[in-house]
């Protein structure tokens, strides 16, 4: 057996390693995401809602083997009342998403401790309205990674944002800005602990994408937003002819996770490399 000296033997296996992580992270399915929100006209409203998705939904989605579900509500402010709650699904395919609303109603616990919810009559709905979009997560981050902000979870900012295109073809180039032109690299050498970036398939605003990132406060989070700016790598992208013109409107809406949002699981990102 030929035996290879320290030095080279550690070459051979880091370049291994990065061989087997580049062929894998080509192969990673791409997760689904689903975004509902709850737009709420009351406090009832809010704590019957809070209540149904602490000790009914996401237990009953943890029994199914759906984890990482985020639960976010809105920083208020003068222009902007919380009036809403948005939960953020991953699915490893279209075929969990479909099978899961038949499993909610075959699951007797769930049944039972979401009752005053589901149960609810005409009279006094949980919810003015629930809207949902979903999403197909970008190729350059194939599946979510939950924030690792620290801190208060109220004074945190969860920026979800949502870039419309005035066409498909131009759609797919913004999209295409992310990922082979770097604005996802670049976020995430700036330390912008994204959670997803995805293409809406579905939606009240197509075509756009959204994609969401996390700071600690907000302070941090202007902070980084202006190095944002400035960096050269940016400069260089948004100077590029082709990528022009390729969002007609954005949508910044400034969340934080509640307290039985599922957000402090960690889970394994692959990067495209």
């Amino acid at each position: 057996m030929i035996r290879l000296p320290l030095s080279k033997t550690i070459l051979c296996t880091v370049l291994l390693v990065g061989f087997y992580t580049a062929l894998h992270s080509q192969n990673v399915q791409r997760e689904f995401y689903q975004l509902k929100s709850y737009t709420l006209e009351n406090e009832r409203q809010e704590e019957l809602t809070d209540g149904y998705l602490r000790d009914a939904y996401l237990p009953a989605l943890k029994r199914m083997g759906i984890h990482n579900v985020g639960v976010f509500k809105m920083h208020p402010n003068k222009y902007i009342v919380s009036n809403k709650i948005f939960v953020l699904i991953p699915f490893s395919s279209l075929d969990k998403l479909y099978s899961m609303e038949t499993k909610l109603w075959n699951d007797t616990v769930y049944q039972k401790a979401g009752k005053e919810y589901i149960g609810a009559s005409y009279e006094f709905p949980p919810y003015i309205r629930v809207n949902t979009t979903l999403m197909l997560a970008f190729e350059d981050m194939p599946k979510m990674a939950p924030s690792k902000v620290e801190g208060p979870r109220a004074e945190r900012i969860y920026e979800l944002r949502s870039y419309e295109s005035p066409t498909e073809a131009i759609f797919q180039n913004k999209v295409d800005m992310f990922n082979a032109g770097g604005e996802v690299v670049l976020f995430e050498d700036l330390g912008f602990n994204a959670v997803f970036y995805a293409e809406v398939l579905s939606g009240d605003k197509m075509p756009n994408l959204m994609y969401m990132t996390t700071f600690k406060n907000q302070e941090i989070r202007d902070e980084l937003w202006k190095s944002f700016g400035e960096a050269p790598k940016w400069k260089e992208i948004s100077s590029m002819p082709k990528y022009q013109n390729n969002v007609s409107h954005i949508d910044r809406m400034f969340l934080f996770p509640t307290e039985y949002s599922d957000y402090v699981i960690l889970v394994i990102l692959f990067w495209k490399l």
